[in-house]
Parts: structure tokens; sequence; C-alpha cells
């Protein structure tokens, strides 16, 4: 399959390009920056120069392939382009910056997978995106077949993956592929990265309250390979959960944080957190236990699916 895929050279994307190749696949990857197109030359993938703003070109792309995997999403400022930046930093009052960082971010994810569906649906072909466990209900293991929550942490994106469903009804075969705050391999760990850099500045790794709320997880190349086989084998409408630790107690991971650096654990208090972990506070107090269950039922059978 000819295969389009953003986010080409990010800690998961270009996990992901590997992947396809292996498999056989032809993948065009898109790329921010010359540099990055030497990497992803490096690895068999042909590159693309842009970004995720410019919906004729990722129009154009999607229209020369059979399927397209969206991974790319605004994490940092640098991201986004000076014009965006600009409305972020000097769109209102310097409190709600975090609020108008999100706000941009999710309107070019939204923007760039309507895009995809117009390209894709003439021609019934596929699209897989990635999408946050942190979306989904608080509290309670996620189901695959749950719903995102709007009021869950992560919330801001649920329109985001309503928007790909909905793609199914004009013929894309579209999926959902959900993606933990901890996805790992020997050198990064997602969101715990930052936590670690936290600790060793602040010379302690905290965590909230008792630390009983849970953290799910997986393997770089394991969300690697549920991404080909979402695209491979996907159920249209599908959403695919690729964790391998359903839930971790957010005080195991603050614990072996505090072994590795050799620094002190400590509890905080509610009204600690955000002083202490700033933006990521509210992400540090979610429960986001997540079942893989019914992805494995559906997807490993073919393929395996280490957990």
């Amino acid at each position: 399959m000819r295969i389009f895929i953003t986010g080409a050279t990010g800690f998961i994307g270009s996990a992901v390009v590997c992947e396809l190749v292996t498999a056989g696949h032809a993948v065009t990857g898109l790329v921010r920056s010359a540099n990055a197109v030497a990497s992803l030359e490096a690895i068999g993938a042909r590159a693309c120069l842009g970004t995720i703003e410019n919906p004729d070109l990722l129009r154009r792309q999607a229209a020369l392939a059979d399927g397209v995997i969206h991974t790319a999403f605004f994490h940092a400022l640098s991201h986004a382009s000076l014009g965006i930046r600009a409305r972020i930093l000097f769109g209102g009052p310097p409190a709600r910056i975090v609020e108008r960082f999100a706000a941009a971010a999710v309107s070019v994810d939204q923007r760039a997978i309507e895009t995809f569906g117009e390209a894709l649906g003439a021609r019934k072909g596929s699209l897989v995106i990635a999408f946050p466990t942190m979306a989904m209900e608080a509290g309670r293991p996620a189901l695959e077949t749950d719903d995102a929550d709007r009021a869950a942490v992560g919330g801001a994106r649920a329109r985001s993956e309503q928007v790909a469903v909905d793609l199914v009804r004009t013929g894309v075969n579209a999926t959902v592929v959900r993606l933990p705050p901890s996805v790992h391999d020997d050198t990064k760990l997602g969101l715990v990265t930052r936590l670690i850099e936290i600790a060793r500045k602040k010379r302690m790794s905290a965590y909230p309250g008792d630390g009983l709320n849970r953290w799910a997880a997986v393997h770089r190349l394991d969300a690697s390979r549920l991404f080909r086989l979402a695209l491979e084998n996907g159920e249209p409408g599908a959403r695919y959960h690729g964790t391998a630790e359903e839930g971790m107690p957010f005080r195991d991971i603050a614990d072996a944080i505090g072994r590795h650096l050799d620094v002190p654990v400590v509890p905080l208090p509610a009204r600690d957190c955000a002083r202490h972990f700033g933006w990521l506070a509210p992400f540090v107090a979610a429960d986001n236990p997540v079942s893989s269950q019914v992805t494995r039922e559906r997807l490993a059978g073919r393929h395996s699916i280490r957990h």
C-alpha cells in the first residue's frame, strides 16, 4: 500500500514508519525540516516537507495514497507556525495561554482529519488517527466501545475522534488508535520523561494524594505495530487501545523515578500539585486505566501484539 503519515519523524511516528517499511508498504512522511528529510529517507521512506497547517498539501498527499496515518499534533508551541504562536501568546490574558494553545492545536488537528477525509472518501481509502487515552472517562478502565469524554483532562480532543469516526459515512475506512500517557522505549517514556525532568530539577519525586490513581503504558514498538494492524485490518469506525499495562498506580511511577534519580519520594496535597507539576498537574492527578482486551481479540490473532 502507498501510505502517507504525519509526524513521521516523531517519537511514535518514526517507529510507525519503520514498521510500515519493514512490512513492504511504500511510505511518504510529512516532516517540518530539511534535517528530518534525510532522517526519514535513511530508513527507506520518502519525505514531504511541510506542516499539518497546510490543508492543500495534506489533500494532495492523501490523494496519492491508499491510506493515511495521522500521528502529528502540536505538543509544543514550537510546532505551530509563527502566526498561530502570536495568537496564542498575545491573543488574551497570559493566564490563559495554555488554554489558547490547546484550542489552536485541536483546531488544526480537526482540520487535518477533515482534509484527509475529503481526499480519501471517494476512493474508500483508509485513515488511522492517534488519540490520547487521557480523553477517556476517569476512574474506571476505559473500553474500546466507550466514547471519549469531553469532561476528561484530555477531553478537548474528543471532537477530533468523533470527526474521524464520522468519516465512515463518507466511505473512509477510518479507525482510531488510543495511546496512553506513557508510550516508552529505552530512551523516552512519554509524559514520564517530563516527570523525570521535574524530579531532577526539584530534587524530589512527587505523587498526588495517596498516589493510587492509575496510568496506562505501552512500548513504542507495540504501538507502532498496532497502527499497522489498524491500517491493514481495522474495522471502519473502530477504536483500538494501544496499552500493555492497563493501569499502574502513579505512586509506583514516582517510586521508580525516585530510585533512578536517588531523590526522595514525596506525597503532595492537591493544592500543591499545580505549583510543582505546572501544566502537567491535571494529567498527573488523572485516574486513567485502559483495557485493551477487545483490541487483542480483534487484531492480535492476525499478527502478534506483545503484552
